[in-house]
């Protein structure tokens, strides 16, 4: 039989043929059916989440069911068994949508989501495809790092000191302002004094007193400069109602820049100071964060800022991707550092996991100048925060999966105890994990007297060296410093733990040390306790005493020992503590509350304790105690029962805690009518005129770290493989300690069999503001740039095992990076390592990337089609060919009569 059809088809003519002697001819079916054909019935969404959730292998080869077998059929097996897989894992995300879930469920669901995502990244690590390419990222020609490294920069830019035209005069400049910059240069240090008042009547613009400054500069022979430039103003968005309103942008905004040169550090000194207290707030419906400066005594203040109060001398955000702040300490430098929750990383310094700890350095214009990540490979939590005289920084809190490379403690499901600390560039000395089998948290840090290290917080289960009493208990831990030789790094050793608490849940909420004495406070059995340690010569810390002072209803939030009194702030329902003397009584709701006892804790004549707050609910967040003065800050008389969505204000109090006498006092809102202070820090001597410029006190610093380890969340240990398209040899890539963007590049290119180029680049165009017609840039950073050799095949980059993967950590996304012309065809499903599920809109975002993901495997599943590689003939039909094709037409009408 003859079917001019195919022939017809292939120059795109037609037939009116329909069969021969009674026969309908069948198509051949060269592809198996695909699970998601129309004519495979789906399965249905609870029998999916079912499956996914019972902890059995997502991915199954063996439950692929192939209907035609052909050379790529282990090929359609792969996908078949990933797309059950990535539908397993809609059905979770589906899940995660829905409304009035648990957190317990939400938490297990997240778990089931990462264990899946890893275990397809390790799927497509091992399963060899024949006829495509699979990758878990994306197909490309080049790459490049979402990590970066800063450039060395001699440059500092001020926020906004001058909103109007550059005529006007400045408000800020005005009064008496005088200050030292001081230069220091290889022939000695020049200080050129700085007093405005030299102007005489001079208009004191902007221009005019950067003339000033910069003539005195010129006068001391230095080559620093100041100047201005103009800071960007985008058009502002606004809501009214279910409209959205674009506004056009405000008035002109001007900065001050200091423009320095490499042999020149430059540092900055007021005349005259005052102690600088810096409260970190949560502001607004969105999720913000914010850092207030208040000056006691400077009276109300001008910058144009929303919500400004008087007192306050300072306000700058806090990068996105904040989820909380809980602890905060200024250094001997006059900085602060905070310890903050981070979901996502900065655009240079993305995070390995769902979330991690993040130690950031503030200068005293409340600038970001320093950004260490904790680099945990699942989740982390920072509670506490600790500054040594000597500027070292302790961060101590929780970490559930790996933090060394390849160690995820006795449950990588569980959270264990952390301490890390710091030297005073923020370059990290030691890490230690300590962890008991169920749960534990470090919830306060402080440097002994003695050098050695201290942790207190709260475990389920008996610590290492320890036993258990029952429910949650407290412990106290203490780590001694090993350095072998100068050059050596510092190691860290357990060297005492004692663990206390009753048959019920028990907790540590500060601790603080005085000499040989260690404090702790916190609750335990719902009653706020006090306790007292004897430090052992070998650190171990032994109970001397405890004092009861009555049920909590509450919470402490920071304790001192000053002058043989023990200080201790928190929030409490109880207006009944057992302290003796009461200077304020209790108001209603919760109130802060402010006690001193003696530090042997026996009860006293000069016990007092002071209540502070208003009907409603009040609350202490922090507390910070300075020259015998207790400063507060927290929620303010918010009405009970209140929702979250209702109006906050947050407040900042300085009280006398042996007289209750307030001595300052200020409230305040924030965005939405939403304020919510977390921490508070004082800085003594860190207020002065260089607020009102935008200026820092102290020296400006022109370089950091150059190794990834300091730079970025990676630890070294981290690796992930490179799988050469030539030879198809696979390597692993290693993270030292020392290693900088220039070693990984040389890595990279030798494990990649040289198919792979890569470079550091510099991002050189990083806007900061113009200065008329010119643009001012700021000192950018580098990143890798990852591209196929010219000529070659490139290369596969894929994670590494779970717990140790350092391609989350550069901002790289596994995959393909080769020339798209290659004759094998790849595939990118672009599935991140972790997918966020924390409320209904991450898991929208999730379900869409897993479709996306699908969509992915079916055009791989397309490409295997023996069809799809066959040209496809156009064109007229010549007419020979429908000659002969009319005279096969007729002869076949002959024969069926």
């Amino acid at each position: 039989m003859i079917n001019n059809s195919y022939l017809l088809g292939l120059y795109g003519g037609t037939s009116t043929f329909s069969g021969g002697l009674g026969a309908t001819p069948v198509a051949v079916k060269k592809q198996p059916t695909a699970p998601w054909a129309t004519t495979v019935k789906p399965q249905n969404q609870s029998d999916l989440l079912r499956a996914a959730l019972s902890g059995r292998r997502l991915i199954n080869e063996d439950n692929a069911t192939l209907d035609v077998k052909n050379a790529s059929s282990g090929d359609y097996r792969k996908i078949f068994a990933m797309y059950q897989g990535l539908t397993m894992l809609e059905a979770i995300a589906d899940r995660a949508g829905q409304k009035n879930l648990t957190a317990l469920e939400r938490s297990q669901l997240t778990k089931r989501m990462d264990a899946g995502l890893a275990e397809i990244s390790a799927y497509l690590g091992e399963a060899k495809f024949d006829g495509v390419r699979m990758v878990q990222g994306l197909s490309a020609t080049k790459a490049q790092t979402g990590a970066a490294v800063p450039r060395d920069s001699a440059k500092y830019v001020t926020g906004a000191v001058h909103t109007g035209a550059l005529a006007d005069e400045v408000a800020a400049f005005q009064g008496d302002v005088q200050f030292n910059i001081t230069v220091k240069k290889t022939g000695g240090d020049q200080v050129v004094a700085i007093n405005l008042a030299e102007m005489g009547s001079d208009p004191r613009t902007l221009q005019s007193v950067v003339t000033y400054i910069n003539s005195k500069l010129e006068a001391a022979g230095v080559e620093t400069r100041m100047g201005r430039e103009q800071l960007p103003s985008e058009p502002r968005v606004i809501k009214s109602g279910d409209k959205t309103i674009t506004l056009p942008a405000g008035p002109d905004k001007w900065a001050l820049n200091l423009q320095g040169v490499s042999y020149e550090k430059v540092s900055f000194t007021p005349v005259t100071s005052s102690d600088a207290v810096y409260v970190v707030q949560g502001v607004g419906k969105s999720g913000g964060h914010e850092v207030l400066k208040f000056q006691e005594g400077a009276g109300q203040t001008t910058s144009g800022a929303a919500f400004w109060v008087e007192g306050q001398v300072g306000q700058s955000g806090l990068p996105e991707g904040v989820e909380t702040v809980r602890a905060s300490a200024t250094g001997p430098d006059g900085s602060m550092w905070i310890v903050a929750d981070v979901s996502v990383g900065t655009a240079t310094q993305p995070i390995k996991g769902q979330g991690d700890v993040v130690l950031m350095k503030l200068d005293s214009a409340g600038k970001v100048v320093l950004s260490r990540a904790l680099g945990a490979a699942s989740t982390a939590s920072g509670y506490a925060i600790a500054v040594d005289d000597d500027g070292r920084v302790a961060v101590a809190g929780s970490v559930v999966g790996a933090l060394t490379p390849g160690a995820s403690g006795a449950d990588a499901n569980v959270a264990d105890s952390f301490v890390t600390v710091f030297d005073a560039k923020g370059v990290e000395q030691w890490t230690q994990r300590r962890g008991a089998k169920a749960a534990d948290e470090a919830t306060a840090v402080s440097f002994g007297a003695d050098g050695r290290v201290y942790v207190a917080g709260r475990s389920q289960s008996s610590m290492p060296g320890a036993l258990a009493s029952g429910g949650w208990d407290g412990y106290v831990q203490a780590f001694s410093e090993n350095q072998i030789h100068s050059l050596a790094p510092i190691t860290a050793t357990a060297t005492g733990i004692n663990q206390f608490g009753t048959a019920g849940d028990d907790s540590v909420q500060a601790m603080t040390t005085d000499g040989d004495k260690l404090y702790t406070a916190g609750i335990e059995n719902g009653r706020m306790m006090v306790r007292q340690f004897q430090i052992g010569a070998a650190g171990s810390p032994e109970l001397l005493s405890s004092r009861d002072l009555g049920h909590a209803s509450g919470e402490i939030a920071g304790l001192s020992v000053v002058n043989g009194q023990v200080i201790l702030a928190g929030t409490t329902r109880n207006g009944a503590l057992d302290i003796g003397q009461i200077n304020t009584a209790h108001s209603g709701g919760t109130d802060a509350f402010v006690a001193v006892i003696s530090d042997d804790l026996s009860a006293s004549a000069n016990d007092r304790l002071t209540y502070y707050g208003g009907q409603g609910d009040d609350t202490a967040a922090d507390v910070k105690i300075v020259d015998g003065k207790v400063w507060l800050t927290g929620v303010s008389d918010r009405t009970v029962g209140a929702k979250a969505e209702d109006p906050t204000s947050g407040y900042l109090a300085r009280l006398d805690p042996m007289t209750g006498a307030v001595e300052w006092t200020q409230t305040w809102t924030g965005a939405d009518r939403q304020a919510a202070p977390m921490t508070i820090a004082v800085a003594s001597g860190g207020a002065s005129v260089l607020d009102r410029l935008g200026l820092p006190q102290g020296e400006i610093p022109q370089s950091d770290s150059k190794q990834l380890v300091d730079a970025t969340s990676l630890r070294a240990g981290d690796r992930f493989y490179v799988t050469s398209g030539t030879t198809g040899r696979s390597v692993a890539v290693t993270i030292d300690a020392k290693d900088t963007l220039q070693t990984l590049a040389r890595k990279i290119e030798t494990a990649s069999g040289r198919t792979l180029t890569v470079t550091v680049k510099t991002d050189k165009d990083h806007v900061t503001g113009m200065d008329g017609d010119t643009r001012i840039t700021a000192g950018g950073v580098q990143r890798l740039s990852i591209a196929f050799t010219n000529g070659r095949e490139g290369a596969v980059l894929r994670a590494g095992e779970a717990g140790r993967d350092a391609l989350a950590g550069l901002g790289l996304t596994p995959g393909y990076i080769g020339p798209s012309s290659s004759d094998l065809k790849t595939f990118g499903l672009d599935l991140p390592k972790t997918l966020s599920l924390k409320d209904a809109e991450a898991a929208k975002a999730a379900t869409s990337t897993i479709q996306l993901a699908v969509k992915a495997l079916r055009d791989a599943y397309k490409a295997l089609d023996p069809d799809s590689s066959k040209p496809k003939a156009t064109g007229t039909v010549p007419p020979y060919l429908k000659t002969q094709l009319a005279n096969y037409q007729a002869a076949l009408a002959r024969l069926t009569g």
